[in-house]
């Protein structure tokens, strides 16, 4: 019997993958909700992972979330063409794009925003 071995990533991706579905209360009503799955790999979502990771406050209002549920299209600027992008940022009214680069890394990312919005 082959044993497959597992790096530090494959592990981090398990984890991210079964906090699917699950809810964290946090301080001052605030709590986070995870969602991510598998999904075939394509253009929009190269590294075949649907994520939503979001933060909500006591009035159950999101001013967080880390997604790759929709197409984000960055403001042109008069320098460049738009870039459309599915990994972004939600910050309150705000959207930014972001790099996904592996599971550890956005859920650090994730946490570290969590950290500095509660405070």
């Amino acid at each position: 019997m082959i044993k497959k071995q597992y790096s530090k990533e494959d592990a981090l991706l398990d984890t991210l993958l079964d906090l699917d579905g699950e809810i964290f209360p946090m301080d001052n009503g605030f709590w986070t909700k995870f969602e991510a799955y598998r999904v075939t790999s394509g253009p929009q979502i190269p590294h075949g992972i649907r994520y939503s990771l979001t933060l909500h406050d006591n009035n159950n209002t999101r001013v967080l979330g880390f997604d790759n549920v929709h197409a984000f299209k960055p403001k042109k600027n008069k320098y460049g063409g738009r870039k459309i992008t599915w990994d972004h940022k939600h910050k309150m009214e705000m959207v930014h794009p972001y790099e996904f680069e592996s599971a550890s890394q956005l859920l650090e990312d994730f946490w570290e925003d969590v950290e500095k919005t509660l405070k």
